[in-house]
């Protein structure tokens, strides 16, 4: 009778634990379900790098492979909006990308201000030229982090909260590019590439603040990248490409979908 009794209350106590984990895995699918989700930035949130790109998108290249279109997938909001395209600034978001925000939208995705900041500049003039100058224009784009971006990014950051009220908006940074010392035998000095990353520190800094002051979740990517850099040996971005130019130093599928992805997912 004892065995009995204790047998019974043992699975009394499971069954209890496992409607509990059931009914809170329930209520978490229904609110995820019930999510208006709209996904917004620039080429790393459209998915420039990971192939398989929407012909509807045209130059904006978002991709099926994308952060944003995996989570939609995963989760199945009741409804989802991806306007981010490739090379935008914080003005072409505000000018272009906002039409799908309303008061009822309870999620927002946006990676934003590497174009602002030059970095496709930054990374032609350190392939091309010399390390002195390539420092020097990575030093150019940290003094325009510093004087000139964080007021585009209030004005985006401002934008969006007016006309979504009540979303969460989460914020995406930006990779580090390189692993130091890692597998490249050619191409940029270890002095260029410490810059490049150094640079990528300090633009997402100065993203992380703004995020904050305006109350956004800022989500970083630089851990779930660690130890996919360019010369790792498993690099989750694409190096210089001189045949795709476009594609050069943005994520790969795989970067989108173990980088980008799980950042994104936590900070929801």
């Amino acid at each position: 009778m004892r065995l009995s009794r204790f047998t019974a209350l043992s699975s009394s106590l499971l069954l209890g634990a496992v409607l509990a984990l059931t009914g809170a895995s329930a209520a978490q699918a229904a609110e995820t379900a019930a999510l208006d989700y709209v996904a917004l930035g620039d080429s790393y949130s459209s998915g420039v790098g990971a192939g398989s790109y929407d012909s509807a998108s045209g130059d904006c290249k978002r991709s099926t492979k994308a952060y944003p279109v995996l989570w939609k997938n995963a989760n199945a909001p009741s409804s989802f909006a991806f306007t981010a395209c490739s090379g935008a600034r914080t003005g072409d978001v505000t000018t272009n990308q906002l039409g799908p925000l309303s008061a009822a939208t309870d999620l927002v995705s946006i990676t934003i201000g590497g174009n602002d900041a030059g970095f496709a500049d930054v990374m032609t003039t350190c392939v091309l030229q010399s390390e002195s100058t390539c420092i020097n224009r990575v030093n150019q784009a940290k003094s325009y982090v510093d004087t000139t971006l964080p007021g585009k990014l209030d004005s985006v950051y401002t934008a969006i909260r007016g006309k979504a009220p009540a979303a969460r908006v989460v914020v995406l940074g930006y990779p580090r590019f390189y692993q130091l010392s890692g597998s490249c035998i050619a191409g940029l000095s270890e002095g260029e590439r410490s810059a490049i990353n150094g640079a990528s520190d300090y633009l997402n800094a100065a993203v992380a603040k703004r995020a904050a002051d305006h109350g956004f979740a800022y989500a970083s990517v630089v851990p779930a990248f660690t130890g996919h850099e360019i010369c790792s040996g498993s690099a989750w971005l694409h190096s210089v490409n001189w045949l795709n130019i476009g594609e050069s130093y943005h994520p790969t599928a795989a970067g989108q979908s173990g980088g980008y992805l799980p950042s994104f997912r936590g900070a929801v």
